[in-house]
């Protein structure tokens, strides 16, 4: 077997597989003032905030060219590759899985396996990075496959944003239009369930939602009952990041903490300022 592990733009890579042979990235567009940006290409997450306070319409995301996508599996197969493991942001907030399971059997010569991570960002960039290191390892995709579905069942995320309007605005909030009216001062804490971006709670100041993510992300561990990750993710608000990280070490001093960013396609679902807390299996 020799297989090809792609993903989208929307995780957030560790530094040890960024140029890994092996690793391709399909950008995703993001649309600014009719302006399209190849997520990663085009526009960084830095710029993209500036651009995104300036705009004059709201920002939107599209799923990547569906032929662009194709040419991408056809120039793998003609370098090789028999087997394309696809990993992509979670099918509850992008069709983009779904799109990439009505063509995998055209691709001739190469089997091609869409994955729905369920996630994004650092987590799924987790799982991205762990099944390049397990194919180095010499695993079989079976067992690529089952170790990213236990990262996938052990992966929880919980984010604070500072303003529901842009998930409502984008349809990626589940009863989103019904929650907002009666959230004005409460502090929601947002979670992915099944892939979806649900409330998890509603909380009546930001250092109240901090702490109950803190302790939540306490239980999960408990649960997880494996070796953990954990990741403060941000959306241009590094500083709070950081503070985030401090108190999360201090809470759980054994705990590996890392902190990455929302890059321009979450960050314009979430909006500047958010802050994400998620924990994964290893």
């Amino acid at each position: 077997m020799k297989l090809a592990v792609v993903t989208d733009s929307s995780a957030f890579l560790p530094e040890t597989i960024q140029n890994h042979p092996d690793l391709y990235i399909i950008p995703v567009p993001v649309i600014i003032d009719g302006q399209i940006y190849n997520e990663g290409i085009d526009i960084q997450a830095d710029e993209y905030y500036t651009m995104l306070n300036s705009s004059k319409e709201f920002p939107t995301t599209s799923q990547p060219a569906l032929g662009e996508v194709i040419e991408l599996y056809e120039n793998l197969v003609a370098k090789g590759y028999d087997t394309i493991l696809s990993i992509h942001l979670s099918g509850g907030i992008s069709g983009f899985v779904a799109t990439l399971n009505t063509i995998k059997d055209e691709i001739k010569g190469a089997k091609v396996i869409p994955y729905d991570s369920k996630i994004t960002s650092m987590p799924m960039g987790h799982m991205v990075e762990s099944a390049l290191q397990l194919k180095d390892a010499g695993k079989t995709l079976t067992e690529i496959i089952s170790h990213l579905d236990i990262i996938r069942d052990n992966t929880y995320a919980y984010l604070i944003v500072d303003d529901l309007n842009n998930l409502v605005r984008g349809g990626r909030l589940t009863n989103g239009a019904a929650l907002i009216g009666g959230l004005l001062k409460i502090k929601p804490i947002l979670t992915f369930n099944d892939g979806k971006i649900e409330l998890f709670e509603k909380i009546r100041s930001s250092k109240k939602a901090f702490n109950r993510a803190e302790e939540v992300i306490g239980q999960r561990d408990q649960e997880i009952n494996r070796p953990v990750k954990l990741y403060v993710i941000h959306a241009n608000n590094l500083t709070v990041a950081k503070e985030e990280k401090q108190k999360l070490a201090e809470k759980y001093p054994n705990a590996d903490i890392e902190i990455g960013y929302f890059g321009p396609v979450i960050g314009t679902h979430l909006g500047e300022k958010a802050i994400g807390i998620a924990i994964s299996a290893v």
